[in-house]
């Protein structure tokens, strides 16, 4: 946790030839606007407002950079999928995006967030194939929204639809799995310092 204390917003880049030069290790999180990222990453680092919310969904046009001190990044990734964003503002997304991606030689992992009441939607497979081999941990997002027995019936099934167990149910508002989400990071932020293959456990 002595990290994420740390937090701090580094660098909002809006163009590709913003984008930082390689540094420490890096955590990117994605999801669909409105999907809860934001609200995710302030609760991680246990701030309030270190990473802007807004009721506005497509907001959040740039790729935002958060220094953990000297050791760690944070990065949040522009959300995708809102209709009411002019198609060639979400062209201009994916180009910014692909280009960090491409780039991202420190990226160590990353925190999809998914919408525990709308999960696996064509946007979400689509963004998990363009990930790639990177390692990937699923946040189902709201998670408060649903019951208990509803809950565990959605764990289940995206964890088998997906073919993998790194999957959570995630809520900002009660902290369920904030605290589990964040020890995987570490472990991967600590196996990126030390040139090592991230873990993804079974969670």
């Amino acid at each position: 946790m002595k990290a994420f204390a740390q937090a701090a917003f580094l660098r909002a880049v809006g163009r590709p030839a913003e984008l930082p030069p390689p540094g420490p290790p890096e955590v990117a999180f994605a999801g669909r606007s409105n999907v809860g990222k934001s609200s995710a990453l302030n609760a991680l680092v246990g701030r309030k407002a270190l990473a802007r919310t807004s009721k506005t969904p497509g907001r959040t046009q740039t790729i935002n950079f958060y220094a953990l001190g000297e050791a760690a990044r944070l990065v949040d990734l522009p959300g995708y999928g809102y209709a009411r964003v002019p198609r060639t503002m979400r062209m201009q997304w994916r180009e910014l995006v692909g280009a960090y991606l491409r780039s991202a030689h420190a990226l160590v992992g990353v925190v999809l967030l998914m919408d525990a009441r709308h999960p696996l939607t064509p946007l979400d497979l689509q963004l998990i194939e363009w990930l790639g081999e990177r390692p990937m941990h699923v946040l189902l997002s709201k998670a408060d929204k649903l019951s208990r027995r509803a809950q565990g019936e959605l764990l289940h099934d995206v964890r088998r639809r997906l073919g993998r167990n790194s999957v959570r149910l995630f809520s900002s508002v009660t902290r369920q799995g904030v605290d589990e989400c964040r020890d995987l990071l570490e472990l991967w932020l600590q196996a990126g310092r030390e040139n090592k293959k991230p873990p993804v456990k079974g969670m």
